[in-house]
């Protein structure tokens, strides 16, 4: 279909690659447990906006210049690292000010606007993520495919509606179990505290990690 072969094959590896945890689980399981289910929706579709970006880059060629370029690929995994350490950075700040009775203010939560351009910009500034597509796709395209372009963004919406598919699954039961946590204060200042550390550790270790 489309130029494509093996698509059950594309399917079920790409629901596999989607349920491994990464930094947008991260982000999605954090404004969840802060802001609820409507704010863990938007961040999905904010990193499936962000996922969209990639398919046309690959489709497009421009994932091979950052591939073949070795100073494009640090420059964009530094701006990359840098944020998801300052997104890290303001969960933890978020988490200080969620008990009043505690911080001395009242929790002001972030704008919807505010959390889709998060979720768009930890997804389009991670450029493992580029480089996965183009690497990624291709295998699943035929050779004699008469649009290789338009089976890259076939497969690229099928797997992007499915990563948003899976993502909206994490928000609605990360709110539903925060939602019962509700009364435990203490449990919810953590666990922000804990989300935003880990995005901290995932920024650095892309900064320190090889550029290959």
């Amino acid at each position: 279909m489309f130029g494509t072969h093996d698509l059950w094959l594309f399917v079920v590896s790409g629901l596999l690659l989607n349920v491994t945890p990464g930094p947008d689980t991260l982000y999605i399981i954090g404004r969840s447990g802060m802001q609820g289910w409507r704010a863990g929706a938007i961040a999905a579709l904010g990193i499936g906006a962000g996922t969209l970006v990639h398919i046309l880059a690959a489709s497009l060629g421009l994932s091979a210049i950052l591939a073949a370029s070795a100073t494009a690929f640090a420059v964009v995994k530094m701006l990359g690292a840098a944020y998801l350490v300052y997104v890290g950075i303001s969960l933890l700040r978020a988490s200080r000010s969620r008990l009043p009775a505690v911080a001395g203010e009242e929790y002001v939560p972030a704008s919807m606007r505010n959390v889709f351009l998060q979720g768009f910009l930890t997804n389009v500034l991670n450029p493992k993520v580029a480089l996965f597509f183009l690497a990624f796709l291709p295998q699943f395209v035929a050779a004699d495919a008469p649009s290789k372009p338009l089976a890259l963004l076939f497969l690229g919406a099928i797997f992007d509606l499915n990563g948003t598919s899976w993502n909206l699954l994490v928000a609605w039961s990360t709110a539903r179990l925060s939602g019962r946590l509700a009364g435990v204060g203490t449990f919810k200042k953590w666990f922000d505290r804990a989300v935003g550390s880990l995005f901290v550790f995932v920024g650095v270790k892309l900064a320190l990690s090889a550029n290959r």
